[in-house]
């Protein structure tokens, strides 16, 4: 059995592959991060885009020290002794540089494709539970509600364990990260407000935990043009999806209240005041990103992932890279 679990680095910054990439760019972006000396770099699985197995797969093999997060894995969306064989192979294969998140995946994404659960929170408070214990090489638990892999083991397991995040956002479900997986995944926007309410849903433990954070994300010597180039991502952000990210924040009624009376959400996004979208967002001058990744790592993340904004994505990271700390 698989004891050695990846620990948690602190104080990591990553880059997220952005969904719509050219396919001919996804390996040049890859390959660009690790130049950069980004620590990270993290693939979404959203329906009907790239899978994120194939996508972790591809970016560890090409790449040599690279950490490769998926985010997220929706729980309804493969068998749990599968998915648990497919990590197991990427963990054995490239040791140490893989964090897997697992979600409840969008609600109307999952009923499309048939696979939204009655309860998704025992979904995925039993799917993350036997997918840890899977990886690690111990037998699959009773079977439950949802989940059957009783006495199921693998064969081919990791030395190194890979960290199992959920990528929740509501109270409950992040209660429930603290209690069957080894951190949490949060969806931009992750204001340090919103971290520290997030790890008081988790709770207290003595394990360690990773936590890792998205925001949209530019850099510019001018502030106000990489301000604009974040706008257009922050226009979902007054859906009912994002109460968990804005109920934290000091301006929470101001904006539901400005959201309501915007008549779309575009014109939401770009009458917003410049300080909700440096709350909402980490967008500035190199020395302002810089500060912005700071503070997300003082609310308690150990991995502050930048999703870049603006329409040449290959120079958007470089310009994120200006913004990488010292010891890069």
């Amino acid at each position: 059995m698989s004891e050695s679990l990846a620990l948690p680095a602190r104080g990591r910054v990553g880059v997220m592959l952005p969904r719509d990439l050219p396919v001919g760019d996804v390996l040049p972006f890859a390959r660009r991060a690790e130049e950069l000396g980004f620590d990270q770099v993290w693939v979404v699985e959203d329906l009907g885009w790239r899978g994120g197995v194939a996508q972790a797969a591809t970016v560890l093999a090409t790449t040599t020290n690279l950490t490769v997060g998926i985010g997220i894995m929706p729980a309804g969306a493969r068998n749990v002794g599968f998915a648990a064989m497919e990590l197991a192979t990427l963990a054995q294969l490239h040791p140490g540089r893989l964090i897997a998140g697992v979600g409840h995946g969008m609600p109307g994404w999952m009923r499309q494709a048939g696979s939204w659960p009655a309860s998704p929170l025992t979904l995925i408070k039993e799917y993350a539970r036997a997918l840890r214990l899977l990886i690690a090489g111990e037998p699959g638990p009773a079977n439950g509600r949802y989940v059957r892999c009783e006495g199921v083991v693998l064969t081919e397991i990791p030395d190194t364990v890979p960290p199992v995040v959920l990528g929740v956002r509501g109270p409950k479900s992040q209660e429930a990260a603290g209690e069957v997986a080894d951190g949490l995944l949060l969806a931009e926007p992750a204001a340090p407000a919103y971290i520290t309410a997030s790890l008081r849903n988790l709770g207290a433990s003595a394990s360690p935990r990773e936590i890792v954070v998205y925001d949209a994300a530019a850099v510019d010597d001018d502030e106000e043009a990489a301000l604009a180039r974040v706008r257009a991502v922050l226009e979902s952000v007054g859906e009912p999806e994002w109460a968990a990210h804005i109920a934290p924040l000091s301006f929470a009624e101001e904006l539901r209240t400005h959201r309501a009376a915007s008549p779309d959400a575009g014109h939401f996004a770009r009458t917003m005041p410049a300080a909700w979208v440096r709350e909402l967002s980490i967008a500035g001058t190199p020395a302002q990103v810089r500060a912005a990744i700071d503070a997300r790592h003082a609310a308690g993340a150990t991995s502050v992932v930048l999703a870049p904004a603006g329409p040449d994505t290959l120079a958007a990271l470089n310009s994120l890279a200006r913004a990488l700390p010292d010891r890069h």
